[in-house]
C-alpha cells in the first residue's frame, strides 16, 4: 500500500470515528491501491537502446593467456587449437578478442629457433600471420639460462616477442583482466 493510500485512510479513520460512521476496515478496501503506471518506451528509445547494446558488445574485448611451460608438442598444439577456437567463437559472435600465449621454462622450445617440433614450428609462423589478434612471448630469463646451460647462444623466432618473465608476464596479464588458460 502506498503512503498515500495511507494517509486517505488515516484521514478517512479519525473523520468516520467523529460522525460515527462503520470501521474503516469495511469501507477502505472500496479504494483502490494507486499504482504509478510504467514508464513508456517509445520504438526510438528502443532501437537507441539496442545500439547502445550493440556497441558495447562491440567494444568490449575478451583478453586471454595461454601458459607454455612443457616441452610437449601435443599440449603446444592444444594450446594452438585452444587459442584458434577462442579466436574462432568471438568472431562469429561479433566480439573482439585477444590472446597472449606465453612460453617459459621447457615450453619456450615452442618459440625457439633450433629446437621447434617442426609441425609445432610452421604452425605458429602460420597463425601469426593469419591472426593478428594472437601473440606469442618467449621469456627472456629461460632463454638466458638456456644459453647459459647450452654454451650458444638460444635464439627464438621471428613471430615471438620477448617478455623479460614468462611467469610475471602472465601476472600482469591477469591484473589486466585477462583469463588464464593452461592447457
Amino acid at each position: 500500500m502506498t503512503s498515500r493510500a495511507r494517509r486517505r485512510i488515516a484521514v478517512m479513520s479519525t473523520l468516520g470515528c467523529l460522525l460515527g460512521m462503520a470501521p474503516v476496515a469495511t469501507w477502505a478496501q472500496s479504494f483502490p491501491e494507486e499504482r504509478t503506471p510504467a514508464p513508456k518506451i517509445t520504438v526510438a528509445q528502443s532501437t537507441t537502446k539496442s545500439k547502445k547494446e550493440a556497441k558495447a558488445k562491440a567494444e568490449k574485448v575478451h583478453k586471454i593467456a595461454i601458459q607454455v611451460a612443457e616441452n610437449n608438442p601435443a599440449l603446444m598444439n592444444l594450446a594452438l587449437n585452444n587459442a584458434g577456437n577462442i579466436i574462432s567463437h568471438y568472431k562469429k559472435a561479433g566480439e573482439k578478442v585477444v590472446v597472449e600465449i606465453v612460453t617459459f621454462g621447457p615450453g619456450l622450445h615452442m618459440l625457439r629457433e633450433d629446437t621447434a617440433h617442426t609441425s609445432v614450428k610452421q604452425r605458429v609462423q602460420q597463425t601469426a600471420l593469419e591472426t593478428p589478434e594472437i601473440a606469442f612471448y618467449a621469456c627472456a630469463n629461460t632463454q638466458a639460462n638456456m644459453s647459459k646451460q647450452e654454451g650458444k647462444e638460444v635464439k627464438v623466432i621471428t613471430e615471438a616477442k620477448i617478455t623479460p618473465s614468462g611467469v610475471v608476464r602472465l601476472a600482469e596479464l591477469q591484473g589486466q583482466g585477462y583469463a588464464y588458460i593452461r592447457p
